[in-house]
């Protein structure tokens, strides 16, 4: 009876091991199932180039809370892991290394100075973590990893590639300009941007008359303005960031020397337009999204980014930023989801293969990357904005009904 006894207590206590194992097992797997899904958001948000960066990483929060309301993505809350990443290409690569090291992020969004990317962006190619570059402009940052089998780096944002084309085109060809002088910071961006203008220029047969550089925080280019003037330049074309911007408009005015300013996207930026004054009126730019509601997805995110954020003047300091980051989001959480895991192989096979079309404030993307091209933005979605008053506009009557037009054109 002992024995029998004995035998009874130990298969209940065997089953209740057992039935103990089971469920903590099944709590474990629905734990895991139910932790968040962690995003890297890495960026300038202090510093010269922050205008771009506080803006992207806003529209990238305000995305994150619409999807986290609605569900998720595979039943999981999306959590950004912000990071600020000074304009600085060192700080880019710890960031980096500790997103995929310790904070174990599915993807990461991204990146607004081309420097910063180049340096960053190797990283999560090694560890097979998607990039979603969604400000930085530099041509080659989706290509630098060409010779590679798979490439993980995807960008939401009018390259350099399409952007000098159409500087070149406003300057020379719908303008009339024949003398050009290039004035472009000494970083990556500038140094490759100026690269692209001088390819465009010479598709047009001009040579410019000057070609000036200056640095990030350079606080008079009264020396470049008068080598350009003397060179009886018409026109100055741009590569550089707002608050160097703002000292080369500044300085034509106090050189009494007024030629129009036509330049990359980031003549756009809230410490251009404010530190500039007057003097930056009438710049001129490429860009993706402008702040005005041309349709009911537009307006919808100006109001609720207002409402969110209370901008300074109801103004994005970076509207384009702010649009891109939103949109990046959206894309990820469509291959995710599409995907069914937060993989990176599966995430970028689905990126590359996206079935339904994601609708976003800049365009509506419809299959915006395949294998051969990680960019999402092609040349027929960018527009030409010019800054009146404080702000910026649509510049020509036309491009403001071509930004009513839904679906990306490339």
């Amino acid at each position: 009876m002992t024995t029998h006894r004995s035998h009874f207590k130990g298969r209940v206590v065997l089953t209740a091991a057992i039935a103990i194992a089971v469920f903590g097992t099944a709590f474990s797997v629905t734990a895991r199932a139910a932790d968040p899904l962690k995003i890297a958001v890495s960026g300038p948000f202090t510093g010269g180039s922050s205008s771009m960066g506080i803006s992207m990483r806003d529209g990238v929060r305000l995305a994150i809370d619409e999807i986290n309301k609605s569900g998720g993505v595979l039943g999981r809350q999306i959590v950004a892991v912000e990071r600020d990443d000074e304009a600085k290409n060192e700080r880019g690569v710890q960031i980096a290394q500790e997103m995929i090291n310790k904070e174990r992020v599915v993807a990461v969004v991204g990146y607004v100075n081309t420097g910063v990317a180049l340096a960053s962006q190797r990283f999560y190619q090694e560890a097979k973590t998607p990039v979603m570059n969604n400000v930085a402009t530099g041509s080659v940052i989706t290509h630098q990893f060409d010779k590679e089998p798979e490439n993980y780096v995807f960008r939401n944002a009018a390259h350099d590639s399409i952007q000098a084309p159409m500087i070149v085109e406003e300057a020379i060809t719908r303008r009339g300009f024949k003398k050009v002088a290039i004035l472009a910071d000494s970083t990556n961006y500038g140094q490759l941007g100026r690269e692209d203008l001088e390819k465009a220029l010479k598709a047009k047969g001009i040579t410019p008359v000057a070609v000036e550089k200056f640095n990030v925080k350079d606080v008079d280019m009264t020396a470049q303005l008068l080598k350009a003037r003397e060179a009886g330049a018409e026109t100055v074309l741009t590569y550089g960031i707002g608050p160097e911007l703002a000292q080369i408009a500044n300085g034509m005015t106090k050189l009494g020397w007024k030629v129009p300013l036509v330049g990359s996207w980031s003549l756009s930026m809230g410490n251009f337009i404010d530190n500039a004054g007057p003097s930056g009126d009438g710049a001129r730019m490429p860009q993706t999204f402008i702040q005005e509601p041309t349709n009911p997805k537009r307006q919808a995110f100006i109001i609720s980014f207002l409402k969110t954020f209370n901008p300074k003047n109801a103004r994005m300091d970076s509207p384009v930023s702010a649009a891109q980051g939103y949109d990046s989001v959206y894309l990820l959480a469509a291959a995710i989801k599409q995907a069914g895991s937060t993989d990176g192989p599966k995430i970028k096979s689905a990126l590359e293969d996206l079935k339904a079309p994601v609708e976003g404030v800049v365009t509506n993307y419809v299959k915006p990357f395949s294998k051969t091209n990680h960019e999402a933005i092609g040349a027929g979605s960018a527009v030409f904005g010019e800054v009146r008053g404080g702000k910026v506009v649509y510049a020509y009557a036309e491009d403001q009904k071509k930004a009513s037009m839904e679906v990306a054109r490339k």
